[in-house]
């Protein structure tokens, strides 16, 4: 069978038989992949606890039939452990893991583009440089601009007219103006448009200078923009605590 070489992030594990785990990756040249790692669950395995989920790993694979076979794997990003240890980086970062999978279909496409905006969304979030609901918003409308579906939160969505603009449709692609808002659109405050626009660009410095009220108002407008586009809800968003804080900003926001 051949073999290739490539760095991935886990996005699931699950158990298969007595001894062995099936996982799924995203992949920097391959795009998502399942594979077995074949006695990672016994404790003398060495390199089962490589394969968990967050977990930034340098793999060695074989090809198979249906699911390849991990050979060899290195860690290149050790997120797993810090994310498991606080409850709000966990669900924030389950969500991470979700969006990933489905944004990425269909396995075995490349997606660069997801892949580093995944990388560097766990980094920041082991690290705890900003909080982890800002980086969770900022990196749902990242990887939904990637997947083909930016918003936009300065010009109208529909028709491209200059804002600001006082309404959103989620599926008009976000801020509206006047003659393109339909009925019944939220307005939100002008604080949200600007802390929506700081998390699309990374803007990090704008997006530290918010409060929590914008901060709550911007989070419901992703969820729904997220929720729209996707076609169906992300279960494990129903478990983000909004108001959870991550200690002190140390450092830039996620790359990319």
């Amino acid at each position: 069978m051949p073999l290739y070489r490539d760095e991935g992030v886990v996005l699931r594990a699950q158990k298969l038989g007595e001894a062995d785990r099936i996982v799924t990756l995203l992949t920097r040249e391959h795009g998502k992949v399942r594979a077995v790692g074949k006695g990672v669950r016994r404790t003398s395995s060495r390199f089962g606890a490589r394969l968990e989920p967050f977990m930034y790993v340098d793999l060695q694979l074989h090809v198979g039939r249906s699911l390849d076979v991990v050979t060899q794997a290195e860690t290149l990003g050790a997120f797993a452990r810090p994310i498991f240890d606080d409850y709000a980086l966990y669900t924030v970062g389950a969500v991470m893991l979700e969006t990933a999978e489905r944004v990425v279909a269909d396995e075995r496409e490349p997606s660069v583009q997801q892949f580093w905006l995944l990388v560097g969304a766990l980094r920041t979030l082991s690290e705890r440089r900003q909080d982890p609901g800002l980086v969770l918003d900022s990196y749902l409308v990242r990887a939904l601009a990637v997947a083909g579906w930016a918003p936009s939160f300065t010009r109208c969505g529909r028709c491209g007219e200059p804002g600001p603009h006082r309404a959103f449709s989620v599926a008009h692609g976000g801020a509206v103006c006047p003659t393109c808002r339909p009925p019944g659109s939220p307005a939100p405050a002008p604080e949200t448009f600007t802390l929506l626009a700081a998390l699309l660009e990374g803007d990090w410095e704008t997006a530290g200078e918010s409060d929590q009220r914008t901060r709550r108002e911007a989070s419901g407008l992703v969820a729904a923009y997220s929720q729209y586009h996707l076609e169906r809800s992300l279960r494990s968003l129903r478990m983000v605590d909004r108001d959870a804080h991550a200690p002190r900003p140390v450092g830039p926001g996620p790359a990319g």
